[in-house]
């Protein structure tokens, strides 16, 4: 076995933390929301485009990213990706209204969108075949581990420091990655300058993924279609979308080469990148806000419940390369057995009560992990296997795109559902409140007296009380909501996972689609 030098030890850790400081940005921010709401007199709907705008120029960046490395280099544009989301964290960590908070949070999205579908194909065109398993797995550690450090840090940031912190932390990190990025990345092998930027693809790329992402995130909140800005917005993305895509097909040097899902096995593994995006996003979603709102855990401890399931998830990554490398298990049957795992998962999460505890959740989030981990590789390996190589970084970085607003579906569509389920259960459940319900006069007789204890007078006792049974009720309708959702998320992936048949594999290819990744996911 090949030993890996210092020098790629250096690449690897060069690469991991650039990527680190993406992922962990994703999540530490919002564990922070509502101090800064405070700090900055900024009401709720202001607040939330700090993580809108963000999100917003991540996944149009990311969409861009295979042209904008061809256009100027890798380890140009690697590194300037870089700079800039530093550069942007420090106006961020300063910034003293909502306005500048915004738009350098926008910035830093645009920064942040060039450094994870960058990190791997440096990764790969550092490393010859015998190396690239073992640091693509170690790589993978830190993809899967980054999201759960963003709550356990914001939460420890919260509570501990001041919003600031959440932006501030990342400037040593980003000038050690940039140092490490100009000192030791080399350009690719493979840089050849394309043509000019089509203009008109990069606005109509905004319109469409923008707007896009702006309805996803605000739609719930803005009652969707009955907010006239939100119509808008879906008219402008489904014009600019359509007018997009017939661009893309017939431009000799598209910014996403479309062309590339006329391929079925590329166009079904997209499809599952999306499904997976989904269930990563919203499960990562609903469990801290479950944690917090209805079990009143702090956001430090919310993150340490998740820190197992993420560790499990780094620690499959090795092993599915190696299982990958030296047997002939088929890379459909690992991604089948990890969809089959999540499915466990949120079945297990299904059934929460309001006396679930934080250690209710380790094995099975060590089930969610354990299933991520076997459906990544395998996954990404199925679905570049009929590719050509020159056609693997975009298609890459087209999987990559699919799999960010897979994300941003699967938290709308919960938050969407959430809102409109736990309606529907708290008007069941009120239905069997009546005073003429033993029980409920019990209830209510117990409440009065807690109160009256307190010192109140038995008219406000009895008013307090009253208040009392109808915010327990309103917890078991929500507890009842997350539990349907899990479920439904649950049912969608079982019905999944006989998709996965639809995947036809040379296994003769196999071996070469390896090679193509390692050889030619840079060029």
């Amino acid at each position: 076995m090949a030993k890996i030098t210092l020098e790629k030890w250096i690449v690897i850790i060069t690469v991991v933390t650039a990527s680190l400081l993406q992922l962990i940005d994703m999540s530490i921010v919002n564990v922070t929301l509502t101090q800064m709401m405070g700090n900055l007199g900024a009401t709720l709907g202001d607040i939330s485009w700090v993580v809108t705008g963000y999100a917003a120029a991540n996944v149009i960046m990311i969409t861009m990213s295979g042209w904008l490395s061809a256009k100027f280099g890798r380890k140009n544009y690697f590194t300037a990706s870089i700079i800039l989301f530093t550069v942007a964290s420090i106006f961020c960590g300063t910034s003293t209204t909502i306005t500048q908070l915004v738009i350098f949070r926008i910035i830093q999205g645009i920064g942040g969108g060039g450094l994870l579908s960058t990190a791997q194909a440096i990764l790969i065109e550092s490393f010859p075949k015998e190396e690239i398993g073992m640091a693509n797995a170690i790589f993978g550690m830190g993809v899967i581990i980054g999201p759960s450090i963003g709550p356990t840090l914001g939460g420890y940031i919260t509570d501990h420091l001041s919003w600031h912190w959440v932006f501030f932390v990342n400037i040593p990190i980003g000038i050690a990655a940039t140092i490490l990025s100009i000192l030791y990345i080399k350009e690719s092998k493979h840089f050849t300058k394309i043509g000019k930027m089509d203009w008109l693809a990069l606005v109509l790329l905004i319109i469409f993924i923008g707007a896009l992402q702006v309805i996803l995130e605000k739609g719930e909140s803005e009652d969707w279609f009955d907010t006239p800005y939100i119509t808008v917005l879906t008219i402008s993305s489904a014009l600019a979308g359509i007018i997009f895509v017939w661009r893309q097909l017939t431009v000799e040097h598209p910014i996403l080469k479309l062309s590339l899902l006329s391929n079925r096995q590329y166009a079904i593994g997209n499809f599952f990148s999306f499904v997976q995006g989904m269930g990563l996003f919203a499960s990562v979603f609903i469990i801290p806000v479950f944690c917090q709102s209805m079990l009143g855990l702090t956001s430090e401890d919310t993150g340490w419940i998740l820190m197992p399931g993420s560790l499990a998830a780094g620690a499959m990554m090795p092993v599915v390369a190696v299982l990958m490398k030296k047997t002939k298990i088929s890379p459909v049957f690992l991604a089948g057995l990890g969809f089959a795992l999540f499915v466990l998962f949120v079945w297990k999460l299904s059934s929460m009560s309001l006396n679930t505890g934080g250690h209710n959740f380790f094995w099975p989030l060590i089930l969610r992990g354990v299933g991520l981990g076997l459906i990544f590789i395998p996954l990404l390996t199925i679905t570049i296997n009929p590719l050509k190589p020159k056609d693997i970084p975009q298609g890459t970085a087209m999987s990559n795109m699919v799999r960010q607003l897979g994300g941003s579906f699967g938290i709308a569509m919960a938050t969407t559902y959430i809102s409109t389920r736990s309606v529907f259960h708290y008007s069941r459940l009120s239905d069997n409140i009546s005073m003429y319900n033993p029980l409920t006069y019990e209830r209510i007789q117990s409440f009065t007296g807690f109160f009256m204890s307190k010192g109140k007078d038995i008219n406000s006792a009895q008013l307090s009380a009253i208040g009392s049974l109808k915010a327990s009720v309103y917890k078991q309708a929500m507890v009842l909501t997350y539990n349907d959702v899990f479920m439904i998320v649950g049912v969608f992936f079982a019905l999944c996972i006989p998709l996965l048949l639809l995947f036809r594999i040379k296994k003769k290819t196999l071996a070469e689609t390896e090679r193509q990744v390692e050889m030619h996911l840079a060029e």
